[in-house]
């Protein structure tokens, strides 16, 4: 892992020093071309609040592409350009630290930073149990807590109304369209709210086991315990210690379901639950799309998460 990260890196450094020379025209580039504004977002959540203010006023362009893993995410020149040339670009810093130099270098007055919108969340703590010594981890850069906000539905509402802000300002002739569309998509955040708020009330069972522990926010917001088999980073490799914690809580909890993700291994998830003689399913943490969720969205994946977690905690 390290030598791929090391040679993302690299890759990383020339596409930035290489700015001067990339074009970012040419016929097929999603962000090139067209009438209206071009916004970079960095992952799939942030495209989709930013494609839902902008409708059909600006041409947004995810940064991290469909299947892969937004945490990994390193940039390519014609990308790096992309951030250059777009009258916005929509990250969270400290997340994806190629982004983070991009936007530093490019494009930091033509930014919204969403990390400085919403209260963080700590990373959860594994001093006792963490994961196997030896495991890099991904570099989070400066972002001090959980970044997986848009797990709490409310935590896209600011995100909104400040991406709208930045769109009227580029784009004073369309700016009651954008907070128009802000409101449109606040109503239904705020509906999403109210589903989980009531869909989880009446819940025998408040702890879930997943994976990695993507869902603090979601467990904070409706007063549910996550356990996680690994902590933020969804590729670390459990302990043997770990592993035996997670099994003594599912035991002792009377856990029925080990959830996993999409876009990382289900293996280890898997193999816990079959030990253990639990279910497996999965629970969707949102970073991005798969083939086979590309025709859903953000609140098609977050209802079937709902329904997911209801089935698992005998909700009522």
């Amino acid at each position: 892992m390290k030598n791929r990260r090391a040679a993302a890196a690299a890759l990383s450094s020339v596409a930035l020093a290489g700015l001067a020379l990339t074009a970012c025209g040419s016929d097929d580039d999603p962000a090139a071309g067209g009438d209206g504004l071009t916004v970079a977002a960095s992952f799939y959540p942030l495209a989709f609040v930013t494609q839902r203010v902008a409708g059909d006023h600006a041409t947004v362009d995810n940064l991290t592409q469909a299947g892969g893993e937004p945490h990994d995410l390193e940039l390519t020149a014609r990308q790096v350009g992309e951030i250059s040339d777009a009258d916005l670009v929509v990250y969270l810093a400290g997340f994806q630290p190629s982004v983070d130099e991009a936007v530093e270098q490019n494009a930091e007055d033509r930014a919204v930073d969403v990390a400085g919108l919403v209260e963080l969340l700590d990373e959860p703590e594994h001093d006792e149990h963490g994961e196997e010594e030896d495991h890099e981890g991904h570099d989070h850069g400066d972002l001090a807590g959980d970044p997986h906000i848009w797990l709490d539905p409310t935590n896209l509402e600011p995100i909104a109304a400040a991406v709208a802000d930045r769109l009227a300002e580029a784009d004073p002739d369309n700016a009651d369209a954008y907070h128009a569309n802000a409101d449109a998509l606040t109503a239904e955040l705020r509906e999403l709210d109210q589903e989980f708020e009531t869909g989880l009330a009446q819940c025998p069972q408040r702890v879930f086991v997943v994976a990695h522990e993507a869902f603090g926010y979601l467990a904070h917001r409706y007063d549910l315990e996550q356990v996680g088999i690994s902590g933020i980073d969804p590729e670390a490799e459990p302990s043997p210690e770990r592993l035996a914690e997670v099994h003594d809580v599912v035991r002792e909890e009377g856990v029925t379901t080990i959830f996993y993700e999409r876009l990382v291994s289900p293996d280890v998830a898997e193999t816990l639950a079959g030990d253990l003689g639990v279910q497996a399913a999965v629970l969707d943490p949102i970073e991005g799309l798969t083939d086979d969720t590309a025709d859903q969205d953000y609140f098609s994946l977050m209802r079937a998460d709902l329904e997911a977690l209801r089935t698992a905690n005998g909700c009522s």
